[in-house]
């Protein structure tokens, strides 16, 4: 099943068995991963460009990964040592690089709208890694990709995302899938990080941690965005661990079972109690190793491809 739209700029619209596809193709890919040769042929002879305007470890290293595992060929582009230090715009900047006949884009940006702003510039496909606080809709696949691999679906499934709301496009864009896929979603931090149009998303809002571990079946804990904030949201960080952070304490307290993931980097000793991360709640690794299967599979289903996956 090919996806109704040639791009992926978010997970709004994106329907239930869009998703679906997304996920079980995935969940082939991650197979494929698992042999002692991790590639196939699929994208040979197609030319993906990661054009990333903000720094990058865990998504630009993933895309690249699934690019190669699809056999594709990979240009890529950073801001900082381009012609966009000499002025040149995003519109031209792209499409001089689509004048070299290229068939997929993968964008990340500070500023919201801009993958959209591309699919105007360029006849290629175009994939949002993250544009400034709108949506990161491959994170939310592949964490939700996780959840079900951990609990077999979504539907019904408690999932609390607890922190900086606001100014997490992860947040936005992991509210619209898991809804899209039955699983109850509930909001939870300070009243300063929290969306005024919060509503709009028809998920539950709290403002007490424990309220929200009591609550869900996963909790999905974002990272304090300072580079986005204005100062002042919040009195300290110390003070936010004591609130907010999620601690052992915290989750045995709870009495049972409880995932936790992270979308990273991750501030140890804030967001996270610092050994949490590598104990037996987390499975923070496996988003990890889940993101390359879920980026092989959105772009082996936006490239029209019509060789095997397997």
């Amino acid at each position: 099943m090919a996806l109704k739209s040639k791009h992926l700029l978010g997970l709004e619209g994106v329907t239930r068995e869009e998703i679906t596809e997304i996920l079980d193709t995935a969940a082939t890919f991650k197979e494929i991963l698992q042999r002692p040769i991790p590639k196939v042929p699929t994208l040979r002879g197609k030319t993906v460009v990661n054009l990333f305007y903000e720094d990058s470890t865990r998504t630009r290293i993933s895309f690249e990964l699934a690019e190669k595992r699809l056999s594709a060929d990979t240009v890529n582009f950073s801001a900082s040592g381009s012609s966009v230090k000499k002025g040149e715009s995003l519109r031209d900047t792209v499409r001089n690089i689509a004048a070299m006949k290229i068939d997929m884009v993968i964008v990340r940006h500070r500023s919201a709208g801009v993958p959209l702003f591309l699919t105007k510039c360029i006849d290629a496909s175009v994939i949002n890694a993250g544009d400034g606080m709108h949506e990161h809709p491959t994170q939310a696949l592949l964490d939700m990709m996780t959840l079900r691999e951990k609990y077999g679906t979504l539907d019904g499934l408690k999932v609390a995302i607890i922190g900086d709301i606001s100014h997490s496009r992860v947040a936005g864009s992991n509210m619209r899938g898991l809804k899209t896929m039955g699983a109850e979603v509930l909001v939870c931090g300070p009243q300063t990080l929290m969306p005024r149009d919060i509503e709009t998303f028809g998920v539950g809002v709290c403002h007490s941690v424990d309220e929200a571990i009591g609550w869900a079946d996963a909790l999905n804990v974002l990272r304090i965005q300072l580079e986005r904030q204005d100062a002042g949201l919040f009195p300290s960080l110390r003070e936010y661990h004591n609130e907010y952070g999620i601690t052992r304490r915290r989750l045995e307290k709870a009495g049972r079972d409880l995932t936790v993931m992270h979308p990273g980097p991750i501030n140890r000793g804030v967001e996270l109690e610092n050994d949490l991360a590598d104990s037996e709640f987390s499975v923070i690794l496996d988003q990890v190793t889940n993101g390359v299967a879920v980026r092989m599979a959105v772009l082996y289903l936006l490239s029209g491809a019509e060789e095997a996956v397997s």
